[in-house]
């Protein structure tokens, strides 16, 4: 789905600071949608005179008017004139008779967007925001419903003024931000919670206290709460009082709530402020689960690097106390291969994810090779063109262990006894990898690849373990080439961090 950057600089002429702001306005559109009981959608003007959709949250606490997502759509002809009076008044304006989306009649009220900069000038209007609210609602009957819905028009009438969201806030998506639903405190200019959602009460009992909130100055409500700790924030009691736009976590009885605070504003005077309130212990407990699991995977693939570089070391030793010239050559191959398992798990060992560099990976195999040439008295200029990117774990062992026998192969058979040069191209796509070693050297005997070990664990790794393709070949140059491509399927299969090019 095309993301609310890329629809924007697509269809309007928006600025990046002004595009910035709707990417953070939009991160908040689900507090929006949430608090108003309602369906919110974000739209801009585009260069052919209409409004698109950017972005759209549906209500956490209601049904959706839209049961189709709009992202993408342009504004209906009959909601227009209300989109364009709050362009044009910058006052929130709303239909006379209900509006309609398919077979929905619906209230429509529209907010127009500005922005702040760091001095606090105004700019804008620049873009719409359309509240889509069931006709046959009666939710405001709800004490609960009627404060969520205060405070959504105390929201929306800031983003006409460019207060909300604040500058200098968190970005609303951050990981436990919460909702809402999740809890919900209305402070006024005094501190005093004014209004506080059954789920906050919940909440704050788990921590400890079990008076009622409501009717209470809030930041002695949470002074009680981590009373006697040396590490809270500072700013904790500015929060609490809803004053300054900022998040915090606080923490007793073994869990944790985060703190996000808004403070409201009636033009430009605060009214008071709002808290929301959610209980993230379990998140934070399987964060510390992922970061142990972590730590421990790192230092299994630190553990079996050195283990293998043990092994590699062994076989080296071995190989300098053979007699046989054959004996020697294979324990140095076996060596090779068993260091360049090595380099991909020292990789792992130092990265947070299960994801690695691979050129960089392969600029420490091209040592191997190197190393083979000084011993076969080979000077070889070897050279990388091109990115391999990066490539989850399962790619990289057996492709870094292919590649190993077929560099070190070039430089000990095709370039024996002689000066050369042996590139590698790599071109990586979103769907395949394609490398190409090419050597100057002496060419493939007999015009043929061979079928020896070494041949047949290539084959293996890139056929089977990768399921990609190998073909041996003569170069033009008169030396060997060896093209590779490998389908990169797992992109869109696996659910992973998508690995970069």
């Amino acid at each position: 789905m095309p993301t609310l950057r890329s629809l924007t600089t697509k269809y309007s002429t928006l600025s990046p600071e002004e595009i910035d702001w709707l990417e953070r306005l939009g991160l908040d559109l689900p507090l929006l949608a949430d608090l108003s009981l309602s369906d919110v959608v974000l739209w801009v003007p585009t260069e052919e005179n209409s409004y698109l959709a950017i972005a759209h949250s549906r209500p956490a606490g209601s049904i959706t008017l839209f049961y189709r997502d709009i992202i993408g759509e342009f504004l209906r002809h009959d909601w227009r004139e209300v989109v364009d009076k709050t362009m044009e008044t910058q006052k929130p304006a709303a239909s006379t008779s209900p509006a309609w989306y398919e077979e929905h009649p619906m209230r429509l009220t529209a907010y127009s967007v500005s922005r702040r900069d760091e001095q606090g000038g105004v700019h804008g209007p620049f873009a719409v925001l359309t509240v889509h609210t069931s006709a046959e609602d009666t939710q405001v009957a709800s004490r609960i419903a009627a404060a969520s819905k205060e405070i959504a028009e105390d929201l929306f009438g800031m983003a006409q003024t460019g207060l909300f969201p604040s500058m200098n806030s968190e970005w609303g998506s951050a990981q436990g931000a919460p909702r809402a639903a999740d809890g919900l405190v209305r402070i006024n200019l005094e501190g005093t919670a004014t209004f506080v959602s059954p789920n906050t009460q919940t909440t704050f009992s788990m921590l400890g206290y079990r008076d009622e909130i409501e009717g209470e100055n809030f930041a002695e409500v949470i002074a009680e709460i981590v009373k006697g700790q040396f590490d809270t924030n500072e700013s904790l009691p500015l929060i609490a009082q809803g004053k300054v736009a900022r998040r915090h976590e606080i923490h007793a009885r073994g869990r944790s709530v985060t703190l996000r605070s808004i403070p409201i504003y009636h033009g430009n005077t605060r009214v008071g402020g709002v808290v929301l309130s959610r209980d993230v212990t379990e998140v934070r407990q399987q964060a510390q689960e992922l970061i142990t699991k972590d730590a421990t995977i790192r230092e299994i693939h630190h553990r079996v690097k050195n283990n293998l570089q043990t092994v590699a070391s062994l076989l080296r030793v071995q190989a300098r106390r053979a007699r046989s010239e054959e004996a020697k050559q294979v324990l140095g191959q076996a060596m090779r291969r068993v260091a360049a398992i090595a380099v991909v798990h020292d990789t792992l060992s130092t990265g947070l994810s299960q994801i690695v560099d691979f050129d960089v990976v392969f600029d420490r195999v091209l040592g191997l090779a190197a190393e083979v040439a000084s011993l076969h008295n080979t000077t070889v200029q070897l050279k990388r063109m091109g990115k391999f990117g990066e490539l989850p774990s399962e790619y990289a062992t057996p492709l870094a262990l292919a590649l190993t026998e077929i560099v070190t192969n070039a430089v000990e058979h095709g370039l024996a006894g002689r000066e050369g040069e042996v590139f590698i191209k790599a071109d990586r796509t979103e769907e395949r990898l394609a490398v190409e070693v090419i050597d100057s050297g002496t060419g493939l005997p007999g015009g043929t690849v061979g079928d020896g070990l070494g041949t047949q664990i290539v084959r293996t790794l890139i056929e089977g373990e990768l399921g990609g393709s190998i073909v041996w070949g003569a170069d033009v140059a008169g030396g060997t080439r060896v093209a590779i491509e490998v389908p990169l399927h797992w992109l869109a299969a696996e659910t992973r961090p998508i690995p970069t090019l």
